[in-house]
């Protein structure tokens, strides 16, 4: 698959490249230099994941997904929820790795879960910073990863046994987990073979080129919500934004399907582009909007004693889309009483209005 734009394509591209390069470039800058660029960057995981499942035609509730996350889920995960958290770690693992990670074939092997990790992407996962050690939520998400770690060491060492072919025959004879008439390996080493095409264009038209190519190939069946991934991690390695993990599903919820699936392609990669540019305007909004929020809940603390837990809170809350007592009670270390007094002093607005949990958040 080539992507060699004639003149007269790239003419009419031009001014959707030119505006998707001028408002990503407006939201890096500003991430990279905001006060609450860690909690944008926490959040935009959450918003990303789910208008993934958006896209794919599944609907996740983000207040799910955050409860789902710290462990307190208010009901059984539904099978959409287990794959909204899995691209949630997904996009966390690649934003903790190096640019350009992703795009190689041992970081896709990696988030396939293939069980082809090299020994410096275990050690990644599985130590914590320095800045993390005094977190719990930090603690948890670390030894989780060590347990995904020697489950995908185990699976490697099970594999390499006996041969792929015969074993995968012995136990699918059906084929219903593997097809043979669906090389998934091939259908990646195509799809990679794209990323020379792209590096030749500009990063956005470059990265519109690579999601087209993913949505055309189907390389992986059941993670085809890594397409979005691998293009926010493209933008990244090409220093188009560096400050966070582009939130492209964001923006690409907004196209209608008829235009993403388009049969041809100069319209597929026009919605891209809009896409970009649409995901980079809301995250401009979303950093008004927490901007807002935290000179607000930062008013409340005039006369607060030096030892208060409202800062730790506000923290909590400026970095997920919603909070609930039982959050706030693990990440300050009160009782979901005194939880329940800190938001109430904050004066933040309750989003759920169920039964069975409360929950308080900025949207």
């Amino acid at each position: 698959m080539r992507y060699e734009l004639n003149p007269t394509q790239l003419s009419a591209l031009l001014p959707c490249v030119i505006h998707a390069e001028d408002r990503l470039a407006r939201l890096d800058e500003r991430v990279l230099r905001h006060a609450i660029g860690d909690g944008f960057r926490e959040r935009g995981h959450f918003f990303d994941a789910v208008a993934a499942l958006w896209v794919g035609g599944e609907l996740v509730h983000v207040d799910d997904l955050v409860l789902h996350d710290a462990h307190m889920d208010a009901r059984t995960p539904t099978h959409e929820l287990t794959i909204a958290h899995a691209m949630l770690r997904a996009r966390r693992r690649l934003w903790q790795a190096e640019p350009g990670w992703g795009l190689d074939p041992t970081g896709i092997a990696a988030l396939r879960g293939s069980g082809e990790t090299g020994g410096e992407t275990v050690q990644a996962r599985t130590t914590p910073s320095e800045d993390e050690t005094e977190d719990a939520f930090s603690l948890e998400l670390a030894a989780i990863d060590a347990l995904l770690a020697r489950s995908d060491r185990l699976l490697e060492e099970t594999t390499s046994r006996a041969p792929e072919t015969k074993a995968a025959a012995d136990h699918d004879p059906l084929g219903l987990i593997h097809d043979d008439e669906w090389d998934e390996t091939e259908r990646l080493r195509e799809w990679r073979a794209v990323i020379q095409d792209a590096d030749r264009m500009p990063p956005v038209l470059g990265a519109a080129a690579l999601y087209d190519a993913w949505e055309r190939l189907e390389p992986l069946r059941r993670q085809h919500w890594l397409g979005g991934l691998l293009t926010a991690s493209y933008l990244r390695m090409r220093g188009k934004v560096t400050s966070h993990l582009f939130c492209f599903n964001v923006g690409l919820k907004t196209i209608r399907f008829e235009r993403r699936r388009a049969p041809d392609r100069f319209t597929r990669l026009t919605a891209f582009l809009e896409a970009m540019a649409e995901a980079a305007d809301a995250g401009l909004k979303e950093l008004d909007r927490l901007t807002l929020a935290k000179t607000q809940m930062e008013r409340r603390l005039k006369d607060r004693r030096s030892n208060s837990s409202l800062p730790a809170t506000i923290d909590l809350v400026l970095s997920r889309p919603i909070v609930s007592a039982g959050m706030v009670a693990r990440h300050v270390g009160i009782t979901p009483r005194g939880a329940l007094n800190l938001v109430a002093d904050l004066g933040i607005r309750e989003m759920t209005g169920r039964g069975r949990y409360r929950g308080w958040g900025v949207l």
